[in-house]
């Protein structure tokens, strides 16, 4: 066991090693450069990236990654491009190849066809002084590496470098564009990712106005659960937020509070002035936040509702546990 945990320690290293080693040169610089121009609005091109192998699948990983951060992108087989997906390409476009070795024929035959066309080539390679390197407008080299693979043979630590080099790529790409949270939200609009990014008070049901009423500090326990009641089969929230004279929010008191009270003090805490009964100050979140803010909040905190304000610190609704167990960004 000793020795299988040591030789697995090594193929990590190698890997680490592997991206330590490479260095952000000229040719990175270029390949933003392009990847910008064509994919401006006024052009409208997409990255096609393209591999065979090993280097195809790092290659779609770069694909996704482009197209996620806000940058258009696909995939092409430089095998089924020269049997009639080279469509896919259009003048304007740029377009990335990986081949660690750069001399993968079907890999090098496209690069000169695009090459021919007028459609600019940026290639991810092992060294620059290779074939595909040669037929390119910009080239990222990993430099000499050797594979973690104790034959040095199965590609590991090459691939591990381009996946790196892709990244740095894409996200370099995505920077320049200013692609930010509300970008991100847009192109993932389903699953956890895009159910994180949404703007709170769109996930949240408790609205003040509507089906949450606010309390006044001066106002009794008792008033407040009159207030809180609503009408009959109206879902009511788990806690009761409480105003100044101004509406700024200036408590909270929950219906946790409200039944260690009664167990404390009895039926005389119902005469009781609810500011001197509930949470001041309370964790709060605003109308800017969004629904990984409140799960943060619930997560560190362990409560179950986060009042919503304004900027001018006026309660606009409550988001719920409940409410972040329905969009399943968080588990009962």
């Amino acid at each position: 066991m000793a020795d299988e945990a040591a030789f697995a320690q090594r193929v990590l290293d190698a890997e680490i090693g592997a991206i330590q080693r490479v260095r952000i040169g000229e040719g990175f610089h270029r390949a933003v450069e392009l990847i910008l121009e064509a994919t401006a609005g006024s052009v409208g091109g997409r990255v096609v990236v393209g591999g065979l192998g090993k280097s195809g699948l790092i290659g779609q990983k770069l694909s996704a990654t482009l197209a996620s951060t806000g940058t258009p992108s696909h995939f092409l087989h430089p095998v089924e491009a020269v049997h009639g997906d080279l469509g896919r390409v259009r003048r304007g476009d740029v377009v990335v190849l990986l081949s660690f070795g750069g001399a993968t024929d079907e890999v090098v035959s496209l690069a000169a066809i695009l090459k021919q066309d007028r459609v600019p080539v940026i290639s991810i390679v092992g060294k620059p002084d290779c074939d595909l390197a040669r037929l390119s407008s910009a080239v990222l080299a990993i430099g000499d590496v050797s594979e973690a693979c104790p034959l040095n043979l199965a590609p590991t630590a090459s691939t591990t470098a381009m996946l790196a080099l892709g990244d740095a790529l894409a996200l370099t790409v995505s920077r320049r564009r200013n692609f930010g949270v509300e970008d991100f939200r847009r192109v993932h609009p389903g699953g956890g990712l895009g159910k994180q990014l949404m703007p709170v008070v769109e996930a949240m049901r408790f609205r003040v106005g509507h089906n949450l009423p606010l309390v006044a500090e001066s106002a009794t326990v008792e008033q407040a659960l009159r207030t809180e009641a609503g009408s009959p089969g109206t879902r009511r929230a788990g806690a009761t937020l409480v105003v100044s004279d101004d509406g700024v929010l200036a408590g909270i008191l929950t219906d946790g509070d409200l039944r260690r009270l009664l167990l404390e003090k009895g039926g005389s805490v119902l005469t009781t002035a609810v500011r001197d009964v509930m949470t001041a100050k309370p964790r709060y979140l605003t109308d800017q936040s969004l629904v990984r803010d409140a799960v943060q909040v619930v997560r560190e905190y362990r409560i179950d509702e986060v009042p919503v304000v304004d900027s001018a610190g006026r309660p606009v609704g409550l988001i719920d546990v409940q409410d972040l167990i329905a969009l399943k960004v968080i588990e009962e």
